[in-house]
């Protein structure tokens, strides 16, 4: 689960671009994931433009992998292990707070508040990894 990285501030709220701050932490995640030889099956994401240019950039370093748009990401509880279900794996998906840190919550009884371009691992019910930004850009550059 990758929350989106920082945005612009303004509105309509789902119009809101991430910064180049936001674009870098979405570019590093993408690098640290690769970089820890995570093989991902599928990416779903909200349809605000910050999210899904954070899956879109994220995505970058996997081969023929799309995006997709996943309307139950954009706001409000949902239930992750459904929406995942039936697309492998290994999962990514890319949306928003409260929701994310309530979903992990629900899936591993963890009481986390994610950081804008905050990544989290979840296995069977357990989180296995919670990643700050900055954890994320050091993973990318190999350190």
């Amino acid at each position: 689960m990758l929350r989106h990285g920082e945005a612009e501030d303004g509105s309509p709220d789902a119009d809101r671009p991430l910064t180049d701050k936001g674009k870098e932490q979405a570019r590093a995640t993408g690098a640290a994931l690769a970089a820890l030889g995570v093989e991902l099956d599928a990416c779903l994401s909200s349809p605000k433009v910050r999210a899904l240019d954070t899956a879109r950039l994220a995505c970058e370093q996997f081969v023929d992998l799309d995006v997709r748009l996943e309307p139950r990401l954009g706001g409000g509880p949902f239930d992750a292990e459904a929406l995942a279900a039936g697309f492998g794996d290994e999962v990514l998906m890319v949306g928003h707070d409260p929701d994310f840190s309530m979903a992990l919550h629900s899936m591993t009884g963890a009481q986390v508040r994610m950081k804008k371009g905050g990544l989290a691992a979840v296995e069977k019910g357990e989180l296995k990894a919670l990643f700050r930004p900055k954890d994320l850009k050091v993973m990318a550059s190999g350190g």
